[in-house]
């Protein structure tokens, strides 16, 4: 009783300050909704990006893979600090002279209009199929495992699970649906303070149990108990290579990072280009500091239970929580990971309903839409996808390699089609537009029959790096028999002050720097 309490109590706080903040803001306005009003400051794009990326998918998926594989799982997160020094200092500069909304637009600027319709397509199907989904059910096994949901309501565990499902998808929509970026944005920082907090609180209590009052002895303890799950340098048979960091890893990071609407849109509402470089800067230190919370657990949870959750990687998160928290902080717990499930939940919703808005809505079917006419369908437009992925999310139980790996694969499908067209966009003036939607086509179909189809010896992510290749080739082949039609323009119409951060330079070295030196310090054993 006492643990619903402070999951109960939690929660509300963070409700009732995300409306405080709001209660004064315009959010019938297309920038109001959509943007938070381009006011957004760098440590709320921090908190905002980190949560929106972080949810129970990595402490979940990522400590069961972790338990599993050891730290060579770290390349997901670390490198993830390069591709926000790109973002940074390329291209969300570019973003905010150009006045975006939503990525798309861009490519209607540089290629065609057809070509932006595209992309915003296969983005709403990628929020539907895959993301939404998978955090609605990696939220339902964390709370179902903690608050025993199907043992107090009496029914099975699958339907124990779907309650849950449709209970969080509900909570999450409410922000997306009634507050826009900005409330997401607000309750998504507090959340972070929350996660951050409670997330280094379970592998420290774990390290302090371990080591008799000294974490340190507790770090070496468990190190000394499995040393091979603490390197970083992933053997070729491994489920995360080395080599993947040069071929695919480094595209799809560059894509989710500097050209995913999910994530990118708290940078477009930045109220100035220093606030905007500040917040991705502050993301990348925080992708640094962030495997203490979502790897290093799993790997005390292999000290604990050994290999005896093996086969069922994606429960060892919960069982830990379970053995190290005392009955009155589990619920303050389970509410900051609900926090997490509903801060990347009600992002994804906020961020398709803008792209269905702006890029098809708008564009297809109201081209003199009101700015209230698009917010009321942004809204309408989060409720049905809401829906559809409370119907979904149970579909992706039982995976054997793990939630968080599934997710990444499917991510393929959409993520490096599209990073590969928006680097030729920016890189290579020649390729045309007809090139960018061959590409786009010749790349999705590439990826889905070698990996879910052929089923062939190659790590997914090497497949990714060939298929960048194998885009480039097409791009290459068919703007040389049909070639740019006329020159396109970029527009530049900034909405905010377009002066650097002083210290844009300085952190992104010392980004660069920490990361290499982390491979260099962990890569030994």
């Amino acid at each position: 009783m006492y643990t619903a309490l402070t999951f109960v109590a939690f929660l509300a706080f963070v409700a009732i300050y995300s409306w405080y903040k709001l209660r004064k803001e315009k959010l019938d306005s297309q920038d109001g909704y959509f943007l938070g009003g381009r006011s957004l400051t760098g440590v709320v794009i921090a908190g905002s990006m980190l949560l929106t990326n972080i949810s129970t998918e990595h402490l979940i998926g990522m400590n069961g893979s972790s338990y599993k594989n050891g730290f060579i799982i770290i390349a997901w997160e670390v490198t993830s600090a390069l591709a926000l020094v790109a973002a940074a200092i390329y291209f969300v500069p570019k973003y905010l002279k150009m006045g975006l909304t939503t990525i798309p637009q861009y490519l209607e600027n540089r290629f065609d209009g057809t070509t932006r319709t595209l992309v915003a397509f296969f983005l709403m199907i990628s929020f539907v199929v895959t993301l939404l989904p998978i955090v609605l059910y990696t939220g339902a096994i964390n709370l179902e495992s903690i608050f025993n949901v199907s043992e107090v309501l009496e029914v099975s565990k699958k339907d124990g699970l779907q309650i849950t499902v449709v209970a969080i998808g509900v909570l999450g929509s409410i922000y997306a649906i009634f507050g826009g970026l900005k409330a997401v944005a607000i309750s998504d920082t507090v959340n972070g303070i929350g996660l951050l907090i409670g997330g280094l609180a379970i592998p420290l209590i774990a390290l302090v149990s371990i080591g008799d009052g000294n974490p340190l002895d507790g770090l070496v303890k468990v190190y000394n108990h499995s040393p091979e799950k603490f390197n970083v340098i992933g053997a070729e048979d491994s489920v995360m290579p080395f080599s993947v960091l040069f071929t695919g890893l480094i595209i799809n990071q560059l894509y989710f990072w500097s050209m995913n609407q999910t994530i990118i849109q708290r940078a477009l509402g930045a109220k100035n280009l220093v606030e905007a470089q500040k917040g991705l800067l502050f993301t990348g230190v925080l992708k640094i500091l962030v495997p203490i919370i979502i790897i290093l657990p799993g790997v005390i949870g292999f000290y604990y239970f050994g290999d005896s959750l093996y086969a069922s990687q994606d429960m060892i998160y919960p069982e830990l929580i379970k053995k190290l928290l005392p009955v009155g902080l589990v619920g303050v717990f389970a509410a900051i990971v609900m926090g997490a499930v509903l801060s990347t939940f009600n992002s994804v919703l906020n961020s398709a309903a803008t792209i269905f808005s702006i890029d098809i809505y708008k564009r297809h079917f109201g081209k003199n839409s009101s700015d209230k006419k698009l917010v009321t369908i942004g809204k309408l437009t989060s409720t049905v996808l809401a829906i559809f992925a409370i119907l979904v999310a149970p579909m992706v139980a039982n995976v054997p390699d793990g939630l968080y790996q599934l997710l990444q694969q499917l991510n393929g499908i959409f993520f490096i089609p599209i990073a590969s067209i928006m680097l030729a966009g920016f890189f290579l003036k020649n390729i045309s537009a007809l090139g960018a939607k061959a590409a786009l086509f010749v790349g999705l179909t590439f990826y889905i029959l070698t990996t879910f189809v052929f089923k062939i010896d190659i790590h997914f992510v090497h497949v990714w790096g060939i298929e960048f290749i194998l885009n480039l080739i097409v791009m290459f082949s068919v703007s040389y028999f049909y070639p740019v039609a006329k020159k396109m323009y970029q527009k530049e119409l900034p909405f905010v002050e377009m002066v650097e951060w002083k210290y844009t330079k300085l952190m992104a070295t010392l980004l660069c720097v920490t990361t290499i030196v982390i491979y260099v310090l962990l890569g030994r054993n």
